[in-house]
């Protein structure tokens, strides 16, 4: 249950927290950013031209899920590593910057996934977002909140060793340059994605993604590249749009494409 105010209605661009975040703040467009790494993979994979299936749990039903949609399965970065073999498609967003020949991938995420499921299951259209297609993503949105739609940016963060979220400040500086190019006026943007783009406009890149936490977990287990990648700022122009099970580029969908249900006023 919701408390009053935690919906952010008042407000049609918004920005909220994690899995429990987006279930609290229903929106018509929702954009899911995990920099380090789920959509910053997600924007190489369709810079690629690879349509990609998220998937929430990383066991045999991802095997599974690959065989029935005859996709390649990425498989954990540390797996990679302790099968010594290179050739297998990882999270890693490096790893997809130099794969030939795949055309579906089954991405396992469990957090990013899950967000994007979920905000799926509330009606939302949902977009996958990082520094790379921040300006992209916020292009392709700013005619349909100009036209009225809400909007609510979803920083995925990640967890602690308890399972309680651990804010991730690579995520908030997504959100807030996704929120920065859009420039909605302040009378319809939340004191929350207010201080998204604050952060974002603080941020100094590429050193503070490389020496933010995740980015150094990443470095230290010998990932530096994938931090790299993620620090670069709009250098994508892919708009990742969840369809059924799968992200696909913006620009392969109908322009005649039905349009969703408004989930408020």
């Amino acid at each position: 249950m919701t408390l009053p105010g935690h919906d952010q209605s008042s407000f049609r661009v918004r920005m909220e927290w994690g899995p429990t975040g987006a279930a609290a703040v229903p929106a018509d467009y929702a954009v899911v950013v995990d920099v380090l790494s789920f959509t910053t993979t997600l924007s190489v994979a369709i810079e690629r031209g690879i349509e990609v299936f998220p998937f929430r749990w990383r066991d045999s039903r991802a095997a599974e899920h690959a065989m029935r949609h005859a996709a390649t399965l990425a498989v954990g970065r540390f797996e990679v590593l302790s099968r010594g073999d290179a050739r297998h498609v990882s999270l890693s967003p490096a790893s997809l910057s130099e794969v030939e020949g795949i055309e579906r991938l089954v991405l396992p995420s469990p957090n990013g996934s899950t967000i994007a499921f979920a905000l799926a299951e509330s009606g939302a259209q949902v977009v996958g977002a990082c520094l790379r297609n921040a300006g992209a993503v916020a292009q392709w949105l700013a005619p349909r909140v100009a036209d009225g739609a809400s909007v609510v940016v979803v920083p995925a963060g990640e967890r602690w060793y308890d399972d309680t979220l651990r804010p991730a400040v690579e995520d908030l500086w997504g959100a807030g340059a996704v929120l920065a190019a859009l420039e909605p006026a302040d009378e319809v943007t939340s004191p929350e994605a207010r201080m998204a783009v604050a952060a974002w406009r603080a941020a100094r890149l590429p050193d503070d993604v490389l020496r933010c936490a995740s980015g150094v977990e990443l470095t230290e287990a010998g990932f530096v590249a994938d931090a790299e990648i993620a620090a670069r700022h709009d250098v994508s122009e892919v708009v990742p749009v969840l369809v059924g099970e799968s992200f696909r580029d913006a620009t392969e969908l109908r322009p005649d494409a039905p349009r969703l249900r408004r989930v408020d006023s």
